[in-house]
């Protein structure tokens, strides 16, 4: 699952408005919401994976690039996104997909988060996820929860990508109300783009958009471009130790 990216900040406010309205919708309807949200979401992730190829064109601009992790970022309007890449040598799409979509493991790799669970699975492929952040995580993740969607896709080429983005406020609200002590956050187009190398290792992408109405204060990206190391940091770890398919 995510992170974020696993690893997914919220709004600046410390104390936005609730939700004063709820929507109870049938499954069948939330089913068919999430599959054409995130569809767009798809597509944002696998064109922000493409290697730019040097012509500084595409809008990302290289925050970082240390130990074979390169970290970007691209603003439009008030919007700020993030993506992070890097190559796992020995270690295949699968190995990695199934360390990060362990909701059960993903403490394990941002020590921010404190509580991860599913909500609703409406297709093998597509689940309902709620994450909790706590007191003493990161500015903007601080006593933070998300209602997010998450979509697992295997692309043609044997591409793996994992879409994640929070559900409209009021949907969210009917399907799990906000404990009163938490603020709800959002979390738009995120998540991952993992594609195959020829001698069984893999490119990562992780990207994370967030929308904090505003310019971004540098210290902040400072604080997140290090989050971000730690994060992959700690994937690299579990990945590497995870059994690949011919030792299960």
């Amino acid at each position: 699952m995510m992170a974020i990216d696993t690893l997914m900040p919220a709004t600046m406010s410390s104390s936005p408005a609730p939700c004063s309205r709820s929507w109870s919708i049938s499954e069948d309807s939330l089913r068919r919401y999430v599959q054409f949200a995130s569809e767009s979401c798809i597509q944002e992730l696998l064109a922000a994976s493409v290697t730019n190829k040097g012509n500084g064109n595409d809008g990302w601009k290289v925050l970082t690039l240390e130990n074979g992790v390169e970290i970007s970022k691209r603003r439009s309007d008030s919007l700020h996104t993030f993506r992070s890449r890097w190559v796992l040598r020995s270690v295949s799409p699968q190995q990695f997909i199934t360390v990060a979509n362990a909701i059960d493991a993903a403490k394990q790799w941002d020590s921010d988060l404190v509580e991860a669970r599913y909500i609703k699975d409406l297709e093998d492929n597509l689940s309902i996820i709620r994450l909790r952040f706590g007191d003493n995580s990161k500015p903007l993740f601080r006593n933070r929860e998300f209602i997010v969607y998450e979509r697992r896709e295997t692309m043609e080429d044997g591409t793996l990508v994992v879409a994640v983005a929070s559900l409209p406020k009021e949907i969210a609200a009917g399907l799990h109300p906000k404990q009163s002590n938490a603020i709800r956050g959002l979390l738009l187009q995120s998540g991952w783009v993992v594609e195959k190398l020829g001698d069984d290792s893999c490119v990562v992408t992780y990207v994370v958009q967030l929308d904090p109405a505003g310019w971004l204060p540098k210290c902040f990206v400072n604080r997140f471009n290090t989050k971000l190391v730690m994060i992959i940091e700690n994937l690299k770890k579990l990945a590497q130790a995870c059994p690949s398919e011919g030792e299960i």
